[in-house]
């Protein structure tokens, strides 16, 4: 294991173990007290809102829902990738050059302002966090379904998958048991990057006023903290440590998500050693 991997492990485990575990140890967030914009104490170790908010117990709730957007997304994105990249170059024909189509009309629409105006359509009291997590989901499978039909339609043509078309097997255990196991380093890299991609989003969403409106999430915390005026008010413990929860959650998947293109890529693992051996030489 390579220290960045390590220290990619250890910053999303502590921040998942805080998303989960936090909410059973701390009050009631939406409880308001006459204490508005205090900054940090021992009985307020974050401070509160400008309305008296324990800034602590809002930071569990949304990094919990920030995780169960990412997580949902995530599933939902590597699914579809997964679907129309692996199944569709399986196939071939007709229905690969469908699936490629439709995967190359979602690439080149922008994705942000897809969503923006999508979510707009919604009615706020329909905008909650499945609403959000679809919208997210069906906006960002298109990019890894590319990179799973290239990789597909390279183990197709191996000895094994064609013994295996040629035994008569289906074709559904063709991609089960003899395709799909050489694709689990770019699919685990996929579902990282659209992990990644889905509590940015989900931040930028609600940080515009679009996001789930029932549901409470580290972008809606940055939401009500612009419109609290925190930041012209110096309230840094308000919006500050929602904005460090998702840039160290980001940073430590992106460490992992590097990590796994190591294994994909034993090029960047040597090139990555060279390096190191290069500036051992020279230090020495």
């Amino acid at each position: 294991m390579t220290p960045w991997l390590a220290l990619g492990l250890t910053l999303v485990g502590l921040i998942t173990l805080f998303g989960l575990i936090g909410p059973f140890l701390v009050g009631d967030p939406d409880t308001i007290r006459d204490i508005g914009l205090a900054g940090p104490t021992g009985e307020n170790i974050l401070g509160t809102t400008q309305t008296g908010q324990d800034v602590f117990s809002q930071l569990a709730f949304a990094t919990r829902g920030s995780l169960q957007i990412g997580l949902i997304v995530g599933v939902l994105a590597t699914v579809l990738s997964a679907f129309f990249g692996i199944y569709g170059a399986y196939l071939g024909g007709f229905a690969d050059e469908a699936f490629s189509l439709l995967s190359n009309v979602f690439l080149v629409i922008p994705g942000l302002p897809l969503v923006i105006v999508i979510s707009g359509f919604v009615p706020p009291e329909s905008r909650g966090l499945w609403t959000i997590a679809l919208v997210l989901a069906l906006t960002s499978w298109a990019a890894s379904a590319r990179v799973l039909r290239a990789q597909t339609l390279s183990v197709r043509q191996r000895d094994y998958v064609s013994a295996s078309q040629l035994s008569g097997e289906r074709p559904w255990r063709v991609i089960v048991v003899e395709i799909l196991p050489n694709l689990l380093p770019v699919l685990a890299s996929q579902f990282v990057y659209a992990v990644i991609a889905a509590i940015l989003g989900e931040a930028g969403l609600s940080f515009l006023g679009l996001g789930a409106s029932n549901s409470s999430t580290l972008g809606t915390m940055l939401f009500y903290a612009q419109n609290g005026f925190a930041l012209p008010l110096g309230a840094w413990w308000w919006f500050v440590p929602p904005g460090l929860i998702i840039a160290l959650f980001g940073m430590g998947l992106s460490l992992i998500n590097f990590s796994i293109d190591e294994i994909i890529d034993p090029r960047l693992k040597n090139a990555r050693n060279a390096r190191r051996l290069a500036r051992t030489r020279k230090e020495s």
